[in-house]
């Protein structure tokens, strides 16, 4: 499929999902070589979970086909710009690149607002609107080491 027909599916699984009362409109799949290995649409509302976003829905999906955690060689075509989560999401899945539709400023024009998300995340961590504080951070760091000497662990 061509990169318009892979967009358009991802418009069309946004639109299923607005009818169906499921989320806003924001579609997404996961392409390798022009052949579709994922797909999802925003399931806020029907799962009560926040992070259900198209993006994320569809990784999910993808990885869950392929057997792995790693879509690297794989595109993503989102019906919106990525908020940080779904960036976040994408850079861990390793996906080569972003296809989307409307912008951040356009949702934004429609209630889906991120712009504060994004300016949140750049803030140094004491200047951010939600406070975070380390605790119990030796035994923290035993954990990672105790992690680090673990025979035959995975990096990801």
């Amino acid at each position: 499929m061509n990169e318009e027909s892979l967009m358009m599916r991802a418009i069309e699984l946004a639109r299923h999902g607005m009818k169906r009362g499921d989320g806003g409109p924001f579609g997404a799949l996961v392409a390798r070589d022009g052949g579709i290995v994922g797909e999802g649409w925003n399931r806020v509302l029907s799962t009560r979970d926040p992070t259900a976003h198209g993006e994320v829905t569809a990784i999910r999906d993808a990885c869950k086909r392929l057997g792995t955690f790693d879509l690297g060689g794989c595109d993503i075509f989102t019906t919106g710009e990525p908020c940080p989560m779904c960036l976040g999401a994408i850079q861990w899945a390793r996906i080569a690149s972003i296809r989307y539709g409307f912008s951040n400023e356009d949702a934004a024009d429609i209630g889906f607002d991120d712009r504060e998300f994004h300016r949140q995340m750049c803030l140094p961590r004491d200047e951010r609107r939600i406070p975070s504080a380390s605790l119990c951070r030796d035994e923290a760091l035993r954990l990672a080491t105790d992690y680090a000497e673990m025979p035959g662990r995975r990096i990801y």
